[in-house]
C-alpha cells in the first residue's frame, strides 16, 4: 500500500508544482515546423494512418458488439445450412431390400383391394388413381404392379370386425323415483337380410325387445339375430350421465348391408335383459338360444305400461342404428343423439361411441411376418422418401405434409390394422425422426410429433415391441442431436432467425423427450439432460478452437505476423463469445437449463490465455524489449492488448461464483513496459498531426453554424480518439493507471497549447498579406478555435475515466487517495484553462489593438465637438462605427469570445474617455455633459437589451469613477453644494457608532406661524480637545444648504466649560416657509466647536438631520408643538473623503458661491488636521 501512495504522491507533486503548462511546453512550442517534420519522419508511416488504424482497432470491437447485439444480426436471408455430422445409422435404416420393398407393395395392394368405409373428400376414392401413386412411389413397373395385384385379388380376404367403444352417455331419461336411473347398454350387429327389410328399417327402429307375437311371426331366432353378436355393458346406478368406457368386437359378415344397434336401458329388477344376455354367452346350439331369446323376449314391457307382477323389467331409454357401410375411413369417435323405439316412445340424451372397422387374419407375406405397426412404420417411410422431394417449400420448413393419395393410403392401413391413436402417434414419430435425420425437416414439427405422443400416452396399450423401437427412436434422434451440438457453429451459424429457431425447436424437442413419461418408462438409464449437453457443448468448443487455431497460424515465424495471428484468434473468439451470449445462450438457458455462455467462455478464455502467454513469453525471452519497440510491433501489441481485454469484460456476465481465477484475470502484465512506449508515440503522433492541420487549415468557418475552422475540429476529435484509447486500455491496476493517466492528461494540455500556438504563428505570417477586414475575421476565427478547444479539453480530461482511478484510490488508500486523485485532476484543468484563457485574451488584444487608432479618433471627435451641437450629433460617429465593427465580430465570434471582445472594446473605451476628461480640466459644463450621454448611450448600446453585457459587468468600478465625475461636473455650484449635504445625510444615517459622540435634539415646524422650533437638549461623550482632558463645548445650528435659507442666519447655544456631557436646555426658531424646508437637501446642520479664550475654536464633530423627519411638514403635527416632540439622537461624524471629489470640482469653479464654500469646508479640514 505504501508503495502504491509514494507512486501516486510523487506524479502529484509534479503536477501541482507546475504553475503553468506554457512554461512547461515553451521548449517543445520553439520548435519550427520544419523541425517537427523532421522529428516526425522518423516514424513508419503518416500520422493520419496511424489514428486511422487506431480508430479501426476500436471501431472493429465496438462494431462487434453492436452487431451482435442488434436485432439486425439476424435479418438476412441465407438459408440454412444443411445439417452435417458424419456417417450417421440412420441412412441404413430407411434403406429397404428388394424383397422387403415387393412384401410392402403387396401389403399395400392387399390394404387397396379390400378396403373399407365410407370415404369423405379427405380421401382418394378412385382405385386407379392410388396404383398410379403407388407405382410411382415404389418404382413399379406396370407388368410388375399387375403381377402383384393379380396375386392379391387370389389371396384370401380377410375376416371384418367392427370395434365399438361405449365411452359415456349423458342427459338421459329420469326413470326411478329418485330421479335417477341405473343405465346400461346392449348392442349387437344387426343382420339385414333384403332390401324390403331395408325400407322397412327407415319406418321404425329396431330393438332387442320385441313383443311376444312378432317373435313367433319368425321362420327361426337366426333370422333376427345371432346370440354371439349381442353384448352389454355394466350397469351404473344413479345416473343420468353415465361412463362406461368399455370396449367391444363384432365380427361382420357383410360389411354392406349390417347394422350396429345399440339399445340404453335402465336395470330395474333382478332378473332383466342385461343378465338374460349374459347368459346367452353360454349357450350352443339353436334350439337353447332360442329359448333364452324368448326369456329377454318375455322379460321385455311396454315403454311406460302397467300391468302384472311380470311387467316389472327394465325400461327402455333410447336406441341407436349405425350401418357399417356408412363408418367412414378414419372410423367415428363422436356424440349420437339417442332415437325412440316407436313414435310413442319418450327419449332423451346423447351417447358417446367410438366406432373403428377393422381386418383380421390378412393373408399377406409381410403380415404374416412383422406386426400392423412395423408394417406401417415402413409404408410410412417410404411414403416420406417421396413425398418430401415432390416438396415445394424449402427442405428444412417440411412439416411433413402429406398429399391425398398418401393419407388414403395410411388411413385404409392404420383402420386395416387396427392401430390404436397412441400406436399411430408412435409410428408417425418414428418414421419422421428417422427421416429427418437424413433429409432435414421442421423441427417444430417433430416437437408437435412428440407431444402428440404424450397426448396420448398409456403404458397399458403399449406393447413390449413398440416400447422397444420407441426407446431405440429416442435414443437415435437424441445421439443426432448431441452430434449437431457438437458442431453447432457449422450446423446452427448465427445467419437468421431461421436458423436460430431450427435451434430452438430442437432443444425444445430434446427437452421434450427428456421430460416424457414414455422416455422415463423405455429408457429409464439416461443421464441428465445438462449435463449429456454441457459434455457436448465442451467437446465441440475444444473442436471449434482447434480448428480455428490451425487455420490462423502464420506462414512466417516472425514477431510481428505472430502477434497479428494472435489478435486474428482473440478477434475470432470474441466474435464466437459474442455469438454465444446474445444469441445461443438464450435459448439454451431457457429451453434446457445450460448455461452455454458460462461454459464455452470458461474454456476459451482460458485456451487463448494460455496460447498469448506462450507466444508472449518466446517473444520477450528472444531479445531485449527495447531494441523490438517498433511501431508495427508496438500497435499490435496496443491492437493485442485491445482485444484481449474486450474478450476478458465478458466475465461481469458469468454468475458470480464462476467469475474468479480466470486465465485473463492479470493479462495486462504482459503489456506493462509497452505501455509507455504507446504513450510516447501517441504524444508524437498528436503533435504531427496538430501540425498538419493547421497547416492545412484555411482559416474559414467549417460550416454554416460552426464560427470555428477545420483545424479544430481536427484537434478534438484526435483528443476524442485519445480518450478512446485510454477508455479501451481500462488499465486494471489503479496504481499505475494512476500515473498513466497522468501522462496522458498531461500531454493531451501540451498539445492544447502547442495548437493556440501554431494557429497563432499561422495568422502573424498570413497578416503580411491580407487586408483589414480579412485579419479581423481570421483573428476572429482563430480565437473560436482557441474557445473550442478550451471548452473540450475541460470535458475530455473529466472524461478520461478518473473516476474508476478515484474510487480504485479510495479503496486502496482511502479518502487520502481519492483526495489526491480529484486534486491532479483539478489542478490540470485548472492549470490548462488559464492557459487557454492567456492564449484567448492575447488574440482578443491582438485584435483589439487594430481598433485602438479608430476609437481614439471618435473619443477626440466628442471632446472637440462644440458646446453648441446637440449630444447625439457628437456620439453618433462612434457609435456607427461601434456598430459596424460589431456586426462583423457578432457574426464571426461564438458568444464567449463576443463578450469577452465586447468586455475587453468596453475597457478601452472607458479608459479613452477618462483620459480625455483628465486632459481637459475646467472646461464646461457642456463638455462633461456630453461625455456624460457619451456613457450612458455606450451602456445601451453594450448591453442591448439583455442580449450583449450584463450591467454588472458595464458598471465596473472604472465606470463608477467615471460616471459620478462627469455627472457631477455637469451640474452647476449649487447641484453640487445640494449633492454634498445629501451625500453628508446618506452618511449620517449609515453610521453605526461613533467616537466622536452624540446629540439630544427636538425639533418641530410650525405652520400656522411659519417657524421652525429646534431645541438642543444636551450631547454626551464628546471628545477631548484641551489638555485637561475635557472640553468647552457649544452647538452651531445651521439651515443648509445656504442658497436655500439665504436670509436665515446660524444660532449658536452657550458654552458649557470644562465637560464632556453638556446639558443645554436651550430653544431656538427660525423664520422659514415650509417650501424651503421641504426642498430634498434641506437639512438642519448642527457643529459641535470646543471653545478656546486664547486661539481660534477647534472642531470637535457635526451632525446633520434632513428636514424631511421633522414633525409638522412631512409628518402630521402635534399638539403642543415642541414640548411634546419625541427627542433626537444624532451621531457626531467628521466629513469623509467622499465628499472631497465635490470639493475638487467646487475648487475649480470661479463663481463666489463655490469659492465661499470651499472657503469653508477648507477651514473645517483644517481643524481636523490640528486635531
Amino acid at each position: 500500500m505504501s508503495t502504491l501512495l509514494e507512486i501516486k504522491s510523487s506524479v502529484l507533486r509534479q503536477v501541482q508544482n507546475r504553475q503553468s503548462f506554457r512554461r512547461r511546453a515553451e521548449t517543445e512550442s520553439n520548435m519550427s515546423s520544419q523541425e517537427i517534420c523532421q522529428a516526425s519522419s522518423s516514424v513508419r508511416e503518416d500520422t493520419g494512418d496511424f489514428f486511422d488504424r487506431m480508430r479501426i482497432v476500436l471501431q472493429k470491437q465496438e462494431s462487434m458488439q453492436r452487431y451482435w447485439r442488434s436485432e439486425s444480426v439476424l435479418n438476412n436471408n441465407t438459408p440454412p445450412p444443411p445439417e452435417n455430422i458424419g456417417e450417421h445409422k440412420a441412412a441404413e435404416k430407411l434403406i429397404l431390400t428388394k424383397r422387403e420393398i415387393e412384401m410392402l407393395y403387396e401389403e399395400i395392394l392387399y390394404t387397396l383391394v379390400y378396403r373399407t368405409g365410407a370415404v369423405s373428400s379427405e380421401h382418394v376414392a378412385s382405385e386407379e388413381d392410388l396404383f398410379h401413386y403407388l407405382q410411382k412411389v415404389f418404382g413399379v413397373s406396370k407388368s410388375d404392379h399387375d403381377s402383384i395385384l393379380l396375386r392379391v385379388k387370389e389371396s384370401k380376404a380377410p375376416v371384418y370386425a367392427l370395434k365399438v367403444t361405449v365411452v359415456q352417455a349423458r342427459n338421459l331419461l329420469a326413470k326411478d323415483a329418485n330421479g335417477f336411473s341405473d343405465p346400461y347398454c346392449m348392442l349387437g350387429i344387426m343382420i339385414m337380410q333384403s332390401s324390403k327389410e331395408t325400407e322397412e328399417k327407415k319406418e321404425r327402429k329396431f330393438s332387442f325387445r320385441k313383443k311376444k307375437d312378432k317373435m313367433e311371426k319368425r321362420s327361426s331366432v337366426r333370422d333376427v339375430l345371432l346370440a354371439k353378436y349381442i353384448q352389454v355393458t355394466e350397469v351404473k346406478s344413479n345416473t343420468l350421465n353415465p361412463a362406461w368406457n368399455e370396449n367391444f368386437v363384432f365380427e361382420i359378415d357383410d360389411i354392406h348391408s349390417d347394422q350396429l344397434h345399440l339399445d340404453i336401458w335402465d336395470h330395474d329388477d333382478d332378473v332383466s335383459v342385461a343378465e338374460a344376455c349374459k347368459k346367452l354367452n353360454e349357450v350352443s346350439g339353436f334350439k337353447g338360444m332360442g329359448r333364452y331369446f324368448k326369456q329377454i323376449v318375455k322379460s321385455a314391457r311396454a315403454n311406460g305400461t302397467g300391468g302384472s307382477a311380470e311387467d316389472n323389467a327394465d325400461d327402455f331409454l333410447g336406441c341407436l342404428n349405425i350401418s357399417i357401410n356408412e363408418i367412414p375411413v378414419g372410423g367415428l369417435d363422436r356424440w349420437f343423439k339417442l332415437e325412440p323405439r316407436t313414435s310413442s316412445s319418450r327419449v332423451q340424451g346423447d351417447c358417446h361411441l367410438i366406432i373403428k372397422l377393422i381386418t383380421n387374419q390378412r393373408d399377406t407375406a409381410l403380415s404374416k411376418k412383422a406386426s400392423g405397426s412395423v408394417i406401417h412404420e415402413m409404408l410410412l417411410g417410404q411414403l416420406l422418401q417421396y413425398e418430401h422431394r415432390q416438396t415445394e417449400a424449402e427442405y428444412w420448413n417440411w412439416k411433413g405434409e402429406l398429399s391425398k393419395h398418401a393419407f388414403t393410403l395410411m388411413s385404409h392401413h392404420s383402420m386395416q390394422t387396427d392401430l390404436s391413436g397412441l400406436q399411430q402417434a408412435i409410428i408417425k414419430w418414428q418414421a419422421f425422426s428417422k427421416h429427418h435425420q437424413v433429409h432435414t425437416m421442421d423441427y417444430s414439427y417433430l416437437l408437435e410429433l412428440l407431444k402428440h405422443i404424450e397426448e396420448q400416452w398409456d403404458p397399458a396399450m403399449c406393447q413390449r415391441e413398440q416400447e422397444a423401437s420407441l426407446a431405440e427412436s429416442f435414443t437415435r434422434f437424441t445421439e443426432y442431436c448431441f452430434l449437431l451440438l457438437k458442431k453447432l457453429r457449422d450446423n446452427f451459424p448465427v445467419l437468421n432467425t431461421t436458423v436460430i429457431s431450427r435451434l430452438d425447436f430442437m432443444l425444445r424437442c430434446l427437452g421434450q423427450i427428456h421430460n416424457m413419461q414414455a422416455f422415463k418408462m423405455v429408457c429409464p438409464f439416461n443421464n441428465e439432460l445438462h449435463l449429456e449437453i454441457a459434455a457436448v457443448l465442451k467437446k465441440g468448443t475444444l473442436e471449434w478452437y482447434e480448428k480455428i487455431y490451425a487455420s490462423l497460424k502464420p506462414a512466417e515465424k516472425n514477431d510481428v505476423e505472430q502477434l497479428r495471428s494472435l489478435v486474428r484468434l482473440a478477434d475470432a473468439v470474441h466474435e464466437d463469445v459474442e455469438k454465444c451470449q446474445n444469441i445461443y445462450n438464450k435459448l439454451f438457458v431457457s429451453v434446457v437449463k445450460v448455461d452455454f455462455f458460462s461454459i464455452t467462455y470458461r474454456q476459451l478464455e482460458k485456451l487463448v490465455a494460455d496460447e498469448v502467454s506462450s507466444v508472449m513469453a518466446e517473444f520477450k525471452g528472444a531479445e531485449p524489449e527495447g531494441t523490438r519497440s517498433t511501431h508495427d510491433i508496438g500497435e499490435t501489441l496496443f491492437e493485442l492488448y485491445i482485444a484481449l481485454n474486450e474478450l476478458r469484460r465478458f466475465r461481469d456476465y458469468l454468475p458470480l461464483k464462476d467469475n474468479k481465477s480466470l486465465a485473463l484475470s492479470n493479462f495486462h502484465d504482459l503489456f506493462k513496459v509497452s505501455i509507455h512506449t504507446w504513450l510516447q508515440t501517441i504524444h508524437e503522433k498528436t503533435r504531427d498531426r496538430i501540425q498538419r492541420a493547421v497547416e492545412a487549415d484555411m482559416l474559414e468557418s467549417v460550416d454554416s453554424l460552426s464560427k470555428h475552422s477545420s483545424s479544430a475540429v481536427d484537434v478534438t476529435t484526435c483528443f476524442s480518439q485519445i480518450k478512446q484509447f485510454w477508455a479501451q486500455l481500462a488499465w486494471p491496476d489503479s496504481a499505475e493507471a494512476f500515473v498513466f493517466l497522468s501522462q496522458l492528461s498531461d500531454d493531451m494540455c501540451k498539445a492544447a497549447i502547442c495548437y493556440s500556438e501554431a494557429i497563432k504563428r499561422k495568422v502573424d505570417k498570413s497578416h503580411q498579406s491580407a487586408g483589414q477586414a480579412a485579419i479581423t475575421e481570421q483573428l476572429c476565427i482563430i480565437l473560436n478555435n482557441i474557445e473550442h478547444v478550451r471548452k473540450f479539453m475541460a470535458n475530455v480530461l473529466r472524461d478520461l475515466d478518473w473516476k474508476s482511478t478515484e474510487t480504485s484510490a479510495e479503496h486502496q488508500g482511502g479518502t487520502e487517495g481519492k483526495q489526491q486523485v480529484q486534486k491532479a485532476l483539478s489542478t490540470q484543468i485548472q492549470n490548462i484553462d488559464i492557459d487557454m484563457q492567456r492564449e484567448a485574451k492575447n488574440m482578443i488584444s491582438h485584435l483589439t489593438e487594430k481598433m485602438i487608432g479608430d476609437i481614439k479618433k471618435y473619443i477626440q471627435h466628442i471632446s472637440l465637438s462644440p458646446d453648441s451641437i446637440q449630444n447625439d450629433e457628437a456620439v453618433s460617429p462612434l457609435m456607427k462605427y461601434l456598430d459596424d465593427k460589431l456586426i462583423i465580430l457578432s457574426e464571426t465570434l461564438v458568444k464567449e469570445n463576443l463578450y469577452r471582445v465586447l468586455e475587453a472594446l468596453w475597457w478601452l473605451l472607458l479608459k479613452f474617455i477618462i483620459d480625455a476628461v483628465d486632459s481637459n480640466r475646467g472646461v464646461s459644463v457642456e463638455f462633461y455633459g456630453r461625455f456624460y450621454y457619451t456613457l450612458e448611450a455606450l451602456v445601451d448600446f453594450f448591453h442591448a437589451e439583455g442580449q450583449g453585457l450584463p450591467m454588472d459587468t458595464l458598471r465596473n468600478g472604472d465606470y463608477r469613477f467615471l460616471e459620478e465625475e462627469l455627472r457631477l461636473n455637469k451640474c452647476s455650484t449649487s447641484e453640487l453644494i445640494e449633492k454634498y449635504y445629501l451625500d453628508n445625510i446618506k452618511e449620517q444615517r449609515s453610521t453605526e457608532q461613533s467616537k466622536y459622540g452624540r446629540i439630544s435634539v427636538k425639533c418641530y415646524y410650525e405652520t400656522s406661524e411659519q417657524k421652525l422650533y429646534v431645541e438642543v437638549l444636551h450631547a454626551a461623550d464628546l471628545i477631548a480637545l484641551d489638555a485637561n482632558g475635557l472640553s468647552d463645548p457649544f452647538v452651531i445650528i445651521e439651515l443648509c444648504p445656504h442658497h436655500i435659507f439665504p436670509l436665515v442666519k446660524g444660532q449658536r447655544t452657550q458654552v458649557k466649560a470644562k465637560t464632556l456631557h453638556p446639558v443645554y436646555d436651550e430653544l431656538f426658531y427660525f423664520s422659514v416657509s415650509s417650501e424651503q424646508c421641504r426642498r430634498k437637501s434641506a437639512c438642519i446642520l448642527f457643529t459641535v466647536m470646543d471653545h478656546d479664550w486664547l486661539s481660534t475654536n477647534d472642531f470637535a464633530g457635526e451632525a446633520i438631520l434632513p428636514m424631511n423627519v421633522i414633525y409638522g411638514l412631512n409628518r402630521p403635527h402635534i399638539t403642543g408643538g415642541v414640548k411634546n416632540v419625541q427627542p433626537i439622537v444624532l451621531k457626531l461624524t467628521r466629513p469623509k473623503a467622499n465628499v472631497k471629489s465635490i470639493l475638487k470640482m467646487l475648487d475649480g469653479r470661479m463663481d463666489k458661491e463655490a469659492q465661499d464654500f470651499v472657503k469653508k469646508l477648507r477651514e473645517m479640514e483644517k481643524y481636523m488636521e490640528d486635531d
